[in-house]
């Protein structure tokens, strides 16, 4: 079968007039996001109507009224990952999405060194066909993601219009999100917010760090849940923005890093100095941020009903919840 592009006329109105391009061909067309169609106006699938079509490449461009720009989206290409049959633990389906609790260990999409085993593979042998493949080929329904050592809940399109309606969720920020950390020691206040721009680290670009100049604005809220023993304590974390490790570089940057966090957690040696064997040897032996995705809301793409979903906490972090318990 032989998929056409989809195009768009978008004329500029006189109120219009001096708008940036990608601005504009944003608020004409909400379906698309705002970073798709600057990369649709890179590769050339933006012209200009007049006696001579002219391709734009400049999303910067300003406009002028009168102009008529129009807009050629590509269909969809079918995704080449293969489909594996893992074992998935769904919390939710419809003929739109599919909502799964992803566990420690599994990489959401393929990338470099994970070429297969990851949860778009198991998802494409679960839905079969049904998958949106907006989202690349290698990323078919996939609208965000989960570190691979985070556990939780994820929510996948199984349509474009699904996959349209939940990344513009995600862009705006409008959904309901929120994780359990288990951290190191108790924040002042129990009760706050973390601000500050994210971007690569200077120092190791492997990690991404708290910048004074440059990088994204990002916003952590967190509470304090519980004390654990007297050397950690479990905190409700929901995200304002969306940045790499957000919450776990927000929270290393007071001093509260993540329990396990191979990237962010140093200092443990000093932090269970006289703690009984057991518990060294179980933060020893987790080998991942102890940080879980509990809590999804957002309106159904479809019906627009509010959907929420939680999750218990894994067995993994019981396990270390107890064992700090008693530090």
């Amino acid at each position: 079968m032989v998929y056409e592009p989809t195009t768009y006329t978008v004329p500029v109105a006189r109120d219009k007039a001096g708008t940036r391009l990608d601005r504009l061909l944003s608020d004409a067309l909400p379906a698309i996001s705002r970073s798709r169609l600057q990369a649709l106006i890179g590769q050339g699938c933006v012209t200009r109507e007049g006696d001579a079509a002219e391709v734009v490449s400049d999303p910067s461009r300003r406009v002028r009224a009168g102009e008529r720009f129009v807009v050629q989206v590509p269909p969809p290409r079918p995704a080449r990952v293969e489909p594996q049959a893992i074992p998935l633990e769904v919390v939710y389906e419809d003929e739109h999405l599919i909502v799964v609790d992803k566990p420690v260990g599994l990489v959401v999409h393929p990338a470099a060194g994970h070429a297969d085993g990851t949860l778009v593979n198991a998802l494409l042998a679960h839905c079969g066909g049904s998958l949106s493949g907006i989202g690349g080929e290698t990323r078919p329904g996939i609208v965000h993601r989960l570190d691979k050592e985070t556990s939780g809940l994820l929510v996948a399109a199984k349509t474009d219009a699904a996959h349209r309606h939940l990344a513009r969720q995600f862009e705006s920020h409008s959904l309901e999100r929120a994780y359990w950390a288990l951290v190191w020691g108790v924040p002042a206040p129990r009760v706050g917010e973390i601000a500050g721009n994210i971007g690569r680290s200077p120092a190791n670009r492997k990690k991404m760090a708290v910048l004074k100049r440059g990088g994204k604005p990002a916003l952590t809220r967190y509470k304090v849940s519980r004390a654990v023993g007297s050397r950690c304590s479990r905190l409700e974390c929901r995200l304002l923005t969306g940045r790499t490790h957000q919450i776990r570089v927000h929270l290393a940057s007071r001093s509260h890093p993540v329990v396990g966090d191979p990237l962010y957690g140093g200092g443990v040696r000093h932090r269970l100095k006289g703690a009984p064997e057991a518990a060294r040897s179980a933060v020893a032996a987790l080998g991942h941020q102890a940080l879980h995705a509990y809590l999804m809301g957002f309106p159904h793409p479809e019906t627009g009903l509010w959907m929420r979903f939680e999750s218990s906490l894994p067995s993994y972090f019981n396990k270390l919840e107890m064992t700090l318990d008693c530090v």
